[in-house]
């Protein structure tokens, strides 16, 4: 075998192996989700998680860490819409907004992606409400995406401002937005009085620009 042959080879055998760790890391996710939704968080085992992902407990372990570094895994996964982590100025939807020259059109951006995290962050939110009180990793984890939400509104308001718009202080807009785009909301309209998502995003939307714009 040549040197050039080892290193395409080595090449592959590395690729596998990345391809082969992120479809384990994937299941991972998946059973741990389908878990936690069904059982709760104090209820779910790592062991049971690892059974259901057809791997050993430590593989869970090495993969996504302890119970409380998952959860949080998958709540920032749920907001980003990757398997990882996004900060918000890297994420689509933010580019999207930034990019709009229109108040009103921004505000419809956002409630577009509104609807689309909360479907994915709302079931997750309700196991995170249910367990949080016994949990203080889990009770500070939403305490810093909400204060981290909070930053984001107002970053958002100020964009809004920009456009001349906005009728009310940047400090008022911010926190106006951060509570009503609250998943808290979202389980309130879409699953305790069963909104449509598409009705939550056109109330959303229309909810800002009444509120907001002049």
């Amino acid at each position: 075998m040549t040197a050039d042959d080892k290193r395409v080879k080595r090449r592959y055998d590395t690729s596998l192996r990345h391809a082969t760790a992120g479809r384990t890391r994937q299941a991972i996710l998946d059973a741990a989700t389908a878990l936690f939704l069904e059982r709760g968080y104090a209820t779910t085992t790592m062991a049971a998680i690892a059974r259901s992902a057809g791997v050993n407990t430590d593989t869970v372990y090495a993969s996504v860490g302890a119970k409380p570094a998952l959860f949080r895994l998958l709540v920032e996964a749920a907001i980003s819409g990757e398997d990882h982590a996004v900060p918000a100025p890297e994420r689509d939807y933010v580019r999207d907004i930034r990019a709009q020259p229109d108040a009103a059109r921004k505000l419809a951006v956002y409630a577009a992606a509104m609807s689309r995290i909360h479907a994915r962050l709302g079931p997750l939110f309700g196991v995170l409400q249910a367990a949080a009180p016994a949990s203080p990793e889990l009770a500070e984890l939403w305490h810093e995406i909400a204060e981290r939400r909070a930053a984001n509104m107002r970053l958002l308001a100020t964009d809004l401002a920009a456009t001349g718009r906005l009728r009310v202080e940047v400090e008022e807009a911010a926190d106006v937005i951060w509570a009503t785009n609250s998943p808290e909301l979202y389980l309130l309209l879409v699953r305790d009085r069963r909104w449509t998502r598409e009705r939550y995003e056109r109330w959303l939307a229309d909810s800002w620009c009444r509120l907001l714009l002049a």
